[in-house]
């Protein structure tokens, strides 16, 4: 169930909202006027979701590119990284 707090909690209970976030890897939802206005998590846990839609978008272009037969072989692959690091 999503952890719901009025936006004067952000300003009121800023450490007690912080070390939620910390512990249980969840965002805090916050409300401004009785609606959804912000979502808080934190930084360790933001760079792994921005990380996750990465490897998302990178599997979806793998999958877009064997669906139009543009897929390389392992040995190119490798071939290309090492010229890549001379």
């Amino acid at each position: 169930m999503p952890t719901i707090r009025p936006s004067a909690d952000l300003r009121n209970n800023y450490n007690e909202i912080s070390a939620f976030c910390h512990q249980y890897s969840e965002p805090v939802f916050i409300t401004k006027n009785g609606k959804g206005d912000l979502a808080v998590m934190s930084i360790e846990e933001y760079e792994r979701l921005c990380g996750k839609f990465e490897l998302y978008n990178l599997l979806n272009e793998g999958l877009k590119a064997e669906r139009n037969g543009e897929l390389k072989s392992f040995d190119s692959v490798v071939s290309d990284l090492k010229k890549g690091l001379e």
